[in-house]
């Protein structure tokens, strides 16, 4: 996880030179990013989210960031486009840029429509998982024409699993990118509701794996949708209906067009380093080596 931390300060510490428009000493980097880390102000307790569509009682162990300064961690810390996030879970010894950073979870809502579920007892999840690993291979061609590594599908990390009474579904995919010698771990929660569904979203190394599974039933426990919102809400004759079931849902098949497994670009600076080899390079542009040093002297 240190690597991945590595990656992370690095691409920060990018962002920082490029805004700041010149080097700073790696010290002053530092400096910077726990003023950074610092600014931030988070929640406990209980959250209302998009404007009373769902509520959450952040889990015990966790701390929570607005949508605001969320979408500031995203966007101007991470690199990422401007995204309607509507707030990040942070295990609460963990910082956006902190050393000792292993993942956050991103929360985001679809609004595609009512998922129907009466698929989800006859998923066969072998065979789905294997119609997922074909749909990358197939997609990695087009992936590396737009300048992204390729990626394989290993397997589940943990298998799907739906709760018909509660309307939650959680899942967890092991990848790696570009042939890295770490894989990524992207666990995924979606609670259905009557119009769309929230996304929880944690990705990180595939060393996460049981943290995260010891945390995931207190997190799937947090987030309800509120009266009026549910899936129980649903009204057949007003409210649209989603083109897809369970088993789309966990296949991604409408993300396929984007790119496959296209949630992962939110942290895509992060493992694109990885596998470029880069943090060298960029340590080196921004912090400047010691040969520079001995060179100029």
């Amino acid at each position: 996880m240190k690597k991945l931390f590595t990656l992370l300060y690095l691409c920060v510490a990018f962002n920082l030179s490029a805004q700041e428009g010149n080097e700073l000493s790696e010290q002053a980097y530092k400096q910077k990013l726990d003023s950074i880390n610092n600014s931030f102000t988070y929640k406990t307790g209980e959250v209302t989210l998009e404007n009373g569509l769902a509520k959450i009682k952040v889990p015990e162990g966790y701390k929570f960031l607005n949508a605001e300064q969320s979408n500031r961690v995203l966007t101007d810390l991470w690199g990422n486009p401007p995204s309607e996030v509507l707030g990040m879970l942070f295990p609460k010894n963990i910082d956006p840029i902190s050393e000792n950073f292993t993942y956050a979870v991103e929360i985001t809502y679809s609004d595609e429509g009512y998922i129907n579920d009466d698929d989800a007892k006859d998923i066969d999840y072998d065979e789905l998982l294997s119609e997922m690993q074909s749909d990358a291979d197939a997609a990695n061609e087009e992936r590396e024409k737009l300048g992204y590594p390729t990626i394989e599908l290993i397997g589940w990390a943990s298998k799907p699993f739906y709760d018909e009474t509660s309307k939650k579904l959680h899942w967890a995919k092991e990848l790696n990118f570009g042939g890295d010698s770490i894989n990524t771990l992207n666990y995924n929660i979606r609670v259905l509701g009557r119009s769309g569904f929230l996304n929880l979203n944690a990705i990180g190394t595939i060393d996460i794996l049981p943290q995260f599974k010891n945390d995931v039933n207190q997190i799937l426990n947090s987030v309800t949708f509120s009266e009026g919102n549910t899936y129980a809400d649903f009204n057949p004759d007003i409210d649209k209906v989603a083109a897809y079931g369970i088993g789309g849902l966990i296949a991604g098949k409408l993300l396929a067009k984007a790119g496959f497994f296209a949630l992962l670009l939110k942290f895509w600076k992060v493992i694109a380093i990885a596998i470029a080899g880069g943090f060298g390079i960029l340590k080196n542009k921004i912090f400047g080596s010691k040969e520079n040093e001995q060179r100029n002297a």
